[in-house]
């Protein structure tokens, strides 16, 4: 009976692992709520009512959104950027991740002004935010009870958590926090708190009596796999791919443009661009459809049988007013703009592949593959951009969806939307590796003199302090590096009468304090030499990096891992 005791308790999780998945639950339903009323504000009550005033009306609302964010993020937030999923990127990176809840109200404010006034940009970026924030305020809470390792986990589960309520999509909120820090990698610690925070976000905003549960792209169908599918898949996949790429070179220097001038310059240039795209898309489509994330874009698509002249004309005025929306500093995100983007660009390239004779598909599926293709490439989250497929579409196109998403990922190169994401994880011992050299600099006691001679520098440091290289040192002048090897090589009856500078190896570079411990590592192996002098300005000797010192460090991290 003891046995079965001790097995079944070796089954059971660590104590520290169920409080972190409890907290993981409290965290999404918290987040959950707070997306909901969020999402009430901006969408509700805010954009619809801008949607529903006279053009000349809701053409200049935009301008006093980007007003009020600038002033907010200028005074409140005391001269803060507009970033929040980049933040939320930012510092997961980093070894102990930090997001100030100071700036969180300001960054919040300006994401519900440039939003709900009409800024073509997303409210998943201040969502993420705020989960993200959240999350580390709950583990900072909480650090006694889950440990001091939950930081990264629990800001990741609450990233998760917003975009799982906001998408109403679980699972892609899940996919989505796990792929957005790389580009070619997943954050895989936190899998199961996500899972937990995004489920329990999911229902609790769909719990709340201020949003209906509902589908935020109304496609449903099966779409079947065939030679037209895969066929129109490859292509969506390798336009979106290039349009994605271009797309995120463009917020790259929109991002860039908001930096270079003046607040004041770009709110009233951005506010004047805005207003005359959402009258020239009230002209020609009826609608001034340049306004807000783009959802209302979607629902004019589908309204009737658009000309393929039009969609493309919505497709440039679209991705115009998001780049003016950040050039100008608006606050939000590019994942729903990304998708509206995704959903014109197929449904043209379709409409081409139909002329051709590629027929015999659902007519919603050339929309859903650019969708998938065109956000995969552009936020560099294939996954998760084929999981919003799934949900929206309730799986009736995956597999065609898949193929889009990979053939985008294969031309869309390096760039992405989102700023600070690396392309793959980093182990403990490279990620130290990428640290400087001067964080493991190391002083040394014992050097010698080059008028020291090779008799004193084999009994006195050789023998009686078992050391095989020594730093030669003029003053506080690095010379080079006297090795047992060097020294063994003149006769021993010589020893005495020898000096260090007629045996000094001079070849071996010394490495700068700059330098990372990546470098040194090189220039050692280089050398053939397990030791790296570091000198500073005019060749002062610093101290050295030793090869053991190194393989120490891996050990100790290999036992702590």
């Amino acid at each position: 009976m003891k046995r079965v005791l001790s097995f079944l308790r070796a089954l059971a999780p660590e104590q520290q692992v169920i409080r972190l998945l409890a907290a993981s639950v409290l965290l999404g339903g918290l987040v959950g709520f707070i997306i909901s009323l969020l999402q009430w504000v901006v969408l509700r009550a805010l954009l619809e009512s801008v949607e529903g005033l006279p053009i000349w009306a809701a053409a200049i609302s935009p301008f006093f959104g980007l007003a009020i964010a600038t002033l907010t993020l200028r005074t409140i937030g005391r001269g803060i950027t507009p970033s929040t999923s980049d933040e939320h990127i930012r510092a997961y990176h980093e070894e102990a991740p930090y997001l100030s809840g100071r700036n969180l109200t300001p960054r919040l404010v300006a994401g519900i002004a440039t939003i709900g006034l009409g800024g073509a940009v997303g409210l998943e970026g201040p969502s993420i935010y705020t989960g993200s924030v959240v999350g580390l305020k709950l583990s900072r809470r909480l650090r006694r009870w889950l440990g001091k390792d939950s930081a990264k986990i629990l800001m990741t589960a609450g990233a998760a958590a917003a975009v799982a309520s906001l998408f109403q999509a679980p699972a892609t909120g899940v996919v989505f926090a796990l792929e957005a820090p790389y580009r070619d990698d997943l954050a895989n610690r936190a899998l199961l708190p996500s899972l937990l925070a995004s489920a329990a976000a999911y229902l609790a905003f769909i719990s709340t009596p201020l949003v209906q549960a509902e589908r935020v792209l109304p496609f449903a169908f099966d779409s079947g796999v065939g030679t037209a599918q895969i066929l129109g898949a490859i292509a969506i996949g390798l336009g979106a791919g290039f349009g994605g790429r271009a797309y995120a070179w463009c917020v790259r220097r929109a991002k860039a443009i908001a930096a270079d001038h003046s607040a004041f310059r770009a709110v009233v240039v951005g506010g004047v661009l805005l207003a005359l795209l959402a009258v020239i898309s009230n002209e020609a489509a009826g609608d001034p459809i340049t306004l807000g994330p783009g959802v209302a874009t979607i629902r004019w698509l589908l309204e009737d049988q658009r000309p393929i002249i039009m969609v493309l004309f919505v497709f440039l005025l679209r991705a115009s007013a998001t780049f003016v929306t950040v050039g100008a500093g608006g606050t939000g995100g590019f994942f729903i703009p990304l998708a509206v983007q995704g959903v014109l660009f197929g449904t043209v390239v379709g409409n081409g592949l139909e002329s051709i004779g590629i027929t015999g598909v659902s007519g919603n599926l050339w929309p859903v593959l650019g969708l998938a293709a065109f956000l995969g490439a552009g936020y560099r989250t294939p996954l998760a951009a084929v999981m919003f497929v799934a949900e929206s579409t309730g799986g009736g196109a995956v597999v065609p969806a898949l193929i889009a998403a990979a053939v985008s990922q294969l031309v869309a190169g390096p760039s992405s939307v989102a700023t600070g994401q690396k392309v793959e994880r980093t182990g403990l011992v490279e990620g130290k590796a990428n640290s400087p050299v001067g964080n493991v600099l190391k002083p040394v006691i014992f050097t010698v003199t080059p008028d020291s001679t090779v008799y004193e520098f084999i009994h006195n440091l050789a023998i009686g302090q078992q050391l095989k290289t020594v730093p030669v040192v003029d003053g506080a002048r690095y010379v080079g590096l006297c090795t047992v090897s060097a020294c063994a090589e003149v006769e021993r009856d010589k020893w005495p009468t020898t000096l260090i500078a007629e045996v000094v190896d001079r070849t071996v570079p010394p490495g700068s304090p700059h330098w990372n411990l990546r470098d040194a590592m090189v220039a050692m192996r280089k050398s053939e030499q397990d030791m790296l002098a570091i000198v500073g300005d005019d060749n002062v000797f610093l101290g050295v990096v030793s090869a053991e010192d190194i393989v120490r460090l891996e050990e100790i991290i290999a036992v702590t891992q």
